[in-house]
This record gives structure tokens, C-alpha cells and sequence, in this order.
């Protein structure tokens, strides 16, 4: 079960995270959250699809690993096998809470989860300096989180004109290896290419404006990834 605490240099002057990627550090999960701030760099490397959230029904857009629960097809040992790393990844064990001020104000803050296996007091990465200074380390989980926060704003518009313009479509995808065994990867959205190319000139306008239309070509693009997923998937037969 997961504690997260508000980080802090005095509770936590001690705190080193282990950054290095591994199963057990939890890094085996076939899909993680991404942003179209850094679908340029996702595209390169995973399928970007689009998922709905079971609770709120709501889309976000999610960089693809692998095949099945707790599959990984980036990770050798303790390495990660991609030019990029993503920074839903980078950030753990870190996030983003908000809390009240004095002043009524919602503020940002950041927060650890302290039953992460990432959580060392003895390895890893300094958070902390001696005389109480964020680490390099920290300041660059600091930026990631700020992104973070922004790419969150960023995908609820992304999605929200997508849907507009009926844009968005689901898709199932049938995999077959070499050993035989055949999968079906289901509960996934994709862009819909035939309304993409169909919409007027004002309409791909207001896409382009906010960069959406690029973002829109670039998971397009990303669905190529697929075959190399597929290709690291039979190489582990």
C-alpha cells in the first residue's frame, strides 16, 4: 500500500531514490500515461494510444511497453532499452498534491511515496543536500512535475477538441507470434485517419494552432511501433 507523505529537507534529509530501472522496482507494466508536449520523443520509440479511465470515463493518452500485465519489453535487467524515457517513469517515486495555504489558495507541493521500493536512505540519488539544499537531482524531478501538471491541462484540451470533431476511434489489434500463440489487445483508442483528412480548412486551422494537429499525425505515426513491440515480444519466446 502506497504513503504519501509531503517531501520535506528535514524529515527526509536522508532520503536517497534508486533510479535505475528494474522489475522490482516496479517498472514492469505495459503502459504508462504520456503528453502531447513529448509525443515527438514517445513517437520515436512506443505506440501512443489513447485509454479511458474505468472510474471517470474520461481519455488520456498512454505510451505503450508491452502486451500483458506486468510486461515490460524495455526493460533488460537493470536498463532501460529506449533512446527516451518517459517521464511518468522518470518522476517516481514523486507527484504533484495540492494543499490550502493560510490565504485559501490552492498550492502546489511536492509529495513521495515512502513504501516505494525506490526509497533508500543508504543508495540512489541525493534529494536532498547537507545544508538542506535541493539536490540536481531534485530540481530536475522538480521540472519534471511542473511539466507533468502542465501536460495534464495540456491532454484534457487535446482530447477535448479531438472529441469535437469525432476524432477519436477504437481499435483492436491481433497479435501472432512466431511460437503460434495468438493475442488480441483490445480497449484502446486511436485516431480516427479517414475524419482527420476529411475535416475543412478552418477546422485544421484550430488543430494547428495549438499544435494539435501535429500531436494528432504523431501518434498516428507511432502506431509503426507496433512491429518492433511485436518483434522484442518474440525475441523473449
Amino acid at each position: 500500500m502506497a504513503s504519501h507523505v509531503l517531501l520535506d529537507n528535514i524529515n527526509h534529509k536522508d532520503l536517497r531514490i534508486i533510479s535505475k530501472r528494474s522489475a522490482s522496482l516496479g517498472d514492469n507494466i505495459p503502459s504508462l500515461v504520456t503528453f502531447p508536449f513529448e509525443y515527438r520523443d514517445i513517437q520515436t520509440n512506443f505506440p501512443i494510444c489513447f485509454c479511458k479511465d474505468p472510474e471517470t470515463g474520461n481519455f488520456y493518452t498512454a505510451a505503450l511497453f508491452g502486451f500483458e500485465e506486468n510486461e515490460n519489453l524495455f526493460l533488460e535487467g537493470e536498463s532501460w532499452d529506449a533512446a527516451y524515457t518517459p517521464l511518468m517513469l522518470e518522476r517516481q517515486p514523486f507527484f504533484i498534491g495540492n494543499q490550502t495555504n493560510s490565504s485559501g489558495e490552492d498550492q502546489r507541493l511536492v509529495y513521495i511515496d515512502m513504501d516505494s521500493p525506490r526509497v533508500s536512505s543508504t543508495e540512489g540519488e541525493p534529494v536532498f543536500l547537507e545544508q538542506g539544499g535541493t539536490s540536481d537531482y531534485m530540481q530536475r524531478i522538480s521540472s519534471i512535475l511542473e511539466a507533468i501538471y502542465q501536460g495534464q491541462q495540456q491532454t484534457k484540451e487535446f482530447v477535448e477538441i479531438l472529441l469535437k470533431y469525432d476524432l477519436i476511434e477504437s481499435f483492436s489489434l491481433k497479435v501472432e507470434l512466431n511460437d503460434g500463440t495468438q493475442n488480441q489487445l483490445q480497449g484502446f483508442y486511436t485516431i480516427n485517419e479517414d475524419t482527420l483528412n476529411g475535416l475543412s480548412s478552418e477546422t485544421v486551422s484550430e488543430l494547428m494552432k495549438n499544435g494539435y494537429m501535429q500531436a494528432a499525425y504523431m501518434m498516428i505515426a507511432s502506431m509503426s511501433n507496433f512491429r518492433s513491440l511485436i518483434e522484442r515480444k518474440n525475441k523473449r519466446l
